[in-house]
């Protein structure tokens, strides 16, 4: 069966998207997607979209699978690449906000007049279980607790966004050796569901630097969850503003944590990159 796919990235962060309306559950296999994300021997990307039809009020729903054949609650990047697909789906009936039924609840990404996609990632979840950690009881929150991961104790701080992330305040984010720490925090017994590890350095109060090892994935260029719990956790532990700058190696995010309905925002472009078929 032939299937057509169109990628997009979100600031480098990867995606083979897939229409797949027709059915309620995606036409891959976790090992299809595991294969086609191959760098090699595949199409090469982070990982693989589904768009499928909406649930309740919802206009579509969103299913992912990682490069390594897992399935996320939620993806910032990827939902903001999931927006511009289905406006192209949608032609000329698209619009400009649509509601997404994702694994984490509804999310509804915006388009922009200067091309790029806001998002409201919702409220972020603090709580220990919510996470789930069991760096703390379940009903404490996780801010600046000491975590022993390799040959070092590391001060962290744990956020929801739908998934879950630790972050970790460093002086050179540049300095961290990705490939040996990353699978460490990643596979770490204090996090049952493994966890998305961001090292974030303070610029100034309103930039940050972040490099990210991805549940699933490992290094990548961006996270949007990733860059919406850094700044949570830079607010909750004062080292940085509701409205902050993440710098990443594939380009800037815009974060707002709102003070007045407590919701992360973000921002940030998400570009077509080219259209195939597979079969």
């Amino acid at each position: 069966m032939a299937i057509e796919f169109t990628k997009y990235h979100g600031l480098g962060n990867d995606f083979i998207l897939i229409d797949n309306r027709h059915q309620s559950g995606p036409v891959l296999t976790p090992q299809d997607a595991e294969r086609l994300c191959h760098r090699n021997f595949g199409i090469g990307a982070d990982g693989v979209i589904f768009v499928l039809p909406g649930v309740g009020d919802t206009d579509y729903a969103m299913r992912i699978f990682n490069s390594d054949g897992s399935e996320p609650e939620m993806c910032g990047n990827g939902i903001r690449c999931f927006m511009q697909f289905v406006a192209e789906l949608d032609g000329d009936r698209a619009k400009d906000i649509y509601r997404i039924h994702t694994l984490a609840g509804v999310i509804a990404p915006q388009r922009q007049t200067d091309g790029r996609v806001k998002v409201d990632m919702g409220l972020p979840r603090l709580l220990a279980g919510e996470i789930p950690t069991t760096l703390a009881a379940e009903t404490d929150k996780v801010i600046d607790r000491p975590l022993e991961v390799g040959d070092r104790t590391w001060s962290v701080t744990c956020v929801s966004m739908g998934n879950p992330h630790c972050v970790a305040f460093v002086e050179d984010a540049d300095a961290i050796d990705l490939a040996r720490i990353g699978p460490q925090f990643e596979r770490h017994p204090e996090f049952p569901q493994r966890i998305n590890t961001e090292f974030i350095e303070v610029k100034a109060p309103n930039t940050v630097k972040m490099r990210v090892w991805e549940r699933g994935a490992g290094a990548t260029l961006a996270c949007g969850t990733g860059a919406c719990a850094s700044v949570v956790a830079g607010v909750l532990t004062q080292r940085c503003d509701r409205k902050t700058t993440v710098e990443l190696p594939g380009g800037p995010l815009e974060i707002e944590w709102s003070q007045d309905n407590g919701r992360v925002y973000m921002t940030g472009a998400a570009e077509r990159v080219f259209s195939g078929c597979l079969g």
